[in-house]
């Protein structure tokens, strides 16, 4: 069943209107909705994260996934049966079968009767369906990081706002207390004025050329490269026939920016927050990286130093040179944050209590419950688009600023290199007349 439109306008209208503060989740399912204000949603692309992502979906009670979507018709015929092998569990006398598939992302947009989509494509492919799905009215959930060029954010995240889309970046460390409240402290002062960050990512592994292999027969290749510049087809460029480890495309410069992008926009989103400066960004960036030849061509070791207009200086590296994760450090101390762990000098900071009256920052402990519940009461997600954007942009100047080998002066508000008409034909990339 699909929300009515018009309670749905009337829901985003009354939450713009009463100004309430950000909703927050408390992680837990309070039972199933009724029939009339069931989410109806689908996801496109069922990969690797998309296994995941369609796996913690399916756990909510008021939302029905009644489409997937990948040009891998082998990883769609998976999902459709991943679907219906969840809802088969929940309903009794007999199974659940009613997931219908497609291999072309403009189906499930054109529906009128589903409300949501997970985004889940490699990096290139992330702007595409979603821009279409938010003009088609649909609520989304994208992966991070938000999109491959800094134009194609500023369109999506502008086509997003100016429809009323909810919308959820998969930049999920958003939603996990150690990271709020890493971010807390260094909001209302504990570690004294803010001076430096660090930020320190992994890297990938390269490796030679590739030969050319025939394009499996369940894979349409060409829509699986879309814009992108035409390649033969060789396995290690696109992901695993068997199975769903880590995919080649991962590496490979025509498809991601690398490491930089890949952890850099959940770290870097993590950096802007502590610092308060979600909604902008550096004036200046520069540094280097490693870049290599061969199918995995996306940098190696990099080092990148930014500076914010509130004056904090920002180290952006491999975990080589800085600790994985982001570190604060103040003229009274530091807090360092990283998936499941935080740290901080002095050690009494971390049974600290933020009072009533300081800065409490959006509190949520479901990601993927937190983009269900702000489909309902339309009000903003805690990984909004527009942070994502900033965020991501972010770790897309670096990858700029290393490839031009100079440092760059950057206008947050005109979005726009200074002085610079090499450095501005970077923020985006001519697109290929292929499918999609």
């Amino acid at each position: 069943m699909k929300i009515d439109m018009n309670r749905r306008v009337f829901l985003r209208n009354t939450a713009l209107v009463a100004g309430a503060s950000p909703f927050m989740w408390t992680g837990r399912v309070m039972g199933a909705v009724a029939a009339n204000d069931r989410i109806t949603a689908a996801i496109i692309g069922t990969g690797r994260m998309g296994r995941g992502d369609l796996g913690n979906l399916l756990g909510f009670a008021g939302v029905q996934v009644v489409a997937v979507c990948d040009v891998d018709s082998r990883r769609a015929a998976d999902a459709k049966r991943m679907v219906e092998s969840r809802y088969s569990k929940r309903k009794a006398g007999g199974n659940y079968v009613g997931c219908d598939v497609t291999g072309d992302y403009r189906e499930i947009v054109a529906r009128k009767d589903i409300d949501a989509v997970l985004i889940c494509t490699p990096d290139h492919q992330h702007a595409r369906p979603a821009i279409a799905a938010a003009k088609a009215g649909k609520d989304i959930y994208l992966e991070k990081p938000l999109t491959f060029t800094i134009e194609e954010g500023r369109e999506l995240s502008d086509t997003a706002q100016r429809y009323g889309t909810v919308f959820q970046v998969g930049s999920m460390q958003r939603s996990q207390s150690n990271f709020r409240f890493g971010c807390e402290l260094v909001r209302n002062g504990r570690i004294g004025k803010l001076l430096k960050v660090e930020v320190g990512c992994g890297i990938d592994p390269s490796m030679g050329f590739a030969q050319e292999m025939p394009v499996p027969q369940n894979l349409d290749y060409d829509m699986w490269l879309g814009g992108a510049p035409w390649e033969p087809y060789t396995e290690k460029r696109v992901h695993p026939q068997s199975g769903y480890s880590r995919p080649g495309w991962l590496r490979c410069r025509d498809y991601t920016v690398g490491m930089m992008t890949g952890w850099g926009s959940h770290h870097m989103d993590i950096a802007h927050w502590g610092m308060g400066m979600e909604r902008s960004g550096p004036e200046t960036i520069e540094g280097w990286a490693e870049y290599r030849d061969g199918l995995w061509d996306v940098h190696g070791l990099w080092d990148v130093h930014f500076q914010y207009p509130n004056g904090v200086d920002l180290y952006f590296g491999d975990n080589k040179r800085y600790t994985q994760g982001a570190k604060f450090y103040g003229t009274e101390g530091w807090v360092h944050v990283r998936r499941g762990r935080i740290d901080a000098s002095p050690k009494s900071l971390l049974k600290d209590v933020i009072g009533s009256n300081e800065i409490h920052l959006y509190e949520s402990n479901n990601h993927m419950g937190n983009f269900v519940e702000c489909i309902k009461n339309r009000r903003e997600t805690v990984a909004p688009v527009e942070n994502g954007h900033r965020s991501n942009s972010a770790c897309l100047l670096a990858d700029i600023a290393t490839r031009t080998g100079r440092k760059l002066r950057w206008d947050s508000v005109k979005e726009r290199f200074l002085n610079d008409d090499t450095a501005n034909r970077m923020l985006s990339r001519p697109a290929r007349g292929g499918k999609g």
